[in-house]
């Protein structure tokens, strides 16, 4: 049929195009379609040989970063951290045990976060100001002062961190590095004025009251009365010499902002701890995890950590089970258990008049703190953690995984085996915990070198801590 007639069948409305137009129209098609294919062959062929020549000049890392990611100083390098899989222990159970690999912090250990926050959260309420000669005061056994050292050291601060002198000396050689002036004193009893924390408290007393601060939950300013009403009896000054006014400067505001200012970060109350965790760690953990995870174990100290990851886990899966691990002589276990904060070695007859020693450092607490009481309500179950499983499942995991971990982690993985044997699960179940800090805070303290068993297993039998190699491997294949 010929084009005009084709045309005579159409609309009148419609105009039909010329053959030559049609011809041009077809062959621009054509021309398009294959432009298109060769720039695209061409692009991937340039995409595969790049990737080829990265390969040969790279090798392939665990950890990838951005190109274009620039971190800003020390405190760039502070969270997401990896969730590593604790290969031996794995496959032996059958259960997937991950661990937050909080010893890749800058100032190797997980109160980096607590310590970045509470200073943080300081400048923004106008509690400190930088390269004011400022001071920041702590009681810690150790990681928490670190932390703190290492980040005051790059927003121009001074520290003063009051110790108990029982520590790993590493801990203490690391603060005096990092600047930081250090007291030591005997381990006690929170009620007694000698504690760590209570010392500090002392010092505090003797700064000019409109200089002293500390944060409360709310991140407002108060006074000391609240903290200092634990030692009121044993006070030489009243707790009304430090307190400090919220209104009616009578100097200009400018003028304080300049003046040197002494800061109590009080870990053990301070807000901040919990929210560093509920508003970093445990989202990171998730977001690792792809919200699979069955179960989450930490060991508590002041409480921050498992209260704001174990909250924030609860608050996206009630089913996902919170657990402590806690270690000989602290009484979170029968706190959790039987609602009395209470360790059998305080039992009557055997009660001590100072704290329970133990090699395991960081976790264990016999009193109760704002971070705990916010952690109690949402723990689901604890394990009692003795030094002679900690000692054991530093050195199996040495020997197993090459993973060099301090007291508390090794604390906490021994819970998570606990947990694998308590709870009925399903192959490919999760379980996830923090690993607080390295080994390398712990030498003098925790040895567990394999190369110098012999030395080690002096050092151990003079502590009084039974020695088992086979105690961790017995307790996997109880399974």
């Amino acid at each position: 049929m010929a084009w005009s007639a084709i045309g005579n069948l159409l609309p009148r409305w419609i105009k039909a195009p010329s053959p030559a137009n049609l011809r041009h129209l077809f062959y621009g098609i054509i021309l398009g379609f294959s432009l298109s294919l060769t720039s695209t062959s061409l692009a991937l062929f340039y995409q595969a040989r790049r990737k080829e020549r990265l390969n040969a000049h790279f090798e392939p890392r665990p950890i990838e970063l951005r190109s274009d990611e620039v971190l800003s100083g020390v405190t760039g390098l502070i969270g997401n951290t990896p969730l590593i899989r604790i290969n031996s222990l794995s496959d032996a159970l059958g259960v997937n045990i991950l661990g937050k690999a909080e010893f890749l912090n800058p100032g190797g250990s997980v109160k980096d976060r607590v310590a970045l926050r509470m200073i943080d959260d300081a400048e923004t309420a106008g509690l400190l100001h930088p390269h004011t000669g400022s001071r920041i005061f702590e009681g810690t056994v150790g990681s928490t002062g670190i932390s703190i050292a290492t980040i005051a050291r790059a927003r121009g601060y001074d520290v003063t961190i009051i110790m108990p002198d029982d520590v790993a000396e590493e801990k203490v050689k690391a603060l005096h590095a990092l600047g930081a002036d250090v007291e030591r004193v005997r381990p006690a009893s929170i009620v007694d004025k000698k504690q760590y924390v209570v010392s500090l408290l002392y010092i505090l007393a003797k700064i000019p009251p409109q200089n002293c601060f500390r944060m409360l939950q709310n991140n407002a300013q108060l006074n000391l009365e609240s903290t200092l009403r634990l030692i009121k009896p044993h006070l030489v000054q009243s707790p009304s010499s430090v307190v400090v006014s919220t209104s009616g400067n009578e100097e200009n505001p400018e003028d304080l902002m300049n003046k040197p200012r002494g800061f109590f970060a009080d870990q053990f109350e301070n807000r901040s701890n919990h929210d560093a965790h509920y508003d970093g760690t445990g989202p990171e953990i998730w977001r690792q995890t792809n919200g699979s995870l069955n179960a989450f174990v930490s060991g508590a100290g002041t409480g921050g950590t498992v209260a704001g990851i174990g909250r924030f886990l609860k608050s996206m899966n009630e089913e996902v089970m919170v657990a402590i691990s806690d270690p000989e002589g602290s009484g979170l276990y029968n706190k959790i258990k039987h609602g009395v904060m209470f360790d059998a070695k305080e039992s009557e007859g055997t009660k001590r008049r100072h704290q329970v020693d133990t090699v395991v450092e960081g976790i264990g607490i016999n009193r109760l703190t704002d971070n705990i009481s916010l952690a109690l309500p949402i723990v689901d179950d604890a394990f009692r953690i003795t030094d002679a499983e900690a000692v054991a499942m530093s050195r199996y995991l040495v020997q197993h995984d090459g993973l060099f971990l301090g007291s508390s982690s090794a604390c906490n993985l021994v819970a998570c085996v606990k947990i694998a044997q308590k709870m009925d699960w399903k192959e490919g179940q999760t379980i996830v915990t923090i690993l607080c800090d390295s080994g390398n805070r712990h030498y003098s303290k925790m040895i567990y070198s394999i190369t110098n068993v012999a030395r080690n297993d002096e050092y151990l039998e003079k502590a009084g801590i039974p020695i088992d190699s086979d105690l961790i491997p017995a307790m996997i294949s109880s399974l």
